[in-house]
């Protein structure tokens, strides 16, 4: 076992009708597909669509990280 680890940090935006919670999750779960790993994310940005003056989708930009395999 490695007494240190090495992690790489990439972005990522997830979208909604439901919520910025669910857009999250989205997020998470299609980038969970195809990078192993991940160790945890952050909020750097949230917006909307509007669509006649209602939301019409949330979106929100993470940033994720995920452990370098074998670090």
């Amino acid at each position: 076992m490695s007494d240190h680890h090495v992690y790489k940090k990439v972005e990522i935006v997830g979208s909604s009708r439901i919520g910025i919670e669910d857009a999250i999750n989205n997020a998470l779960a299609e980038c969970s597909k195809s990078i192993q790993n991940l160790e945890w994310f952050e909020v750097v940005e949230t917006r909307g669509h509007v669509q006649h003056g209602q939301v019409g989708h949330y979106q929100v930009v993470l940033k994720v990280g995920f452990k370098i395999q074998g670090s």
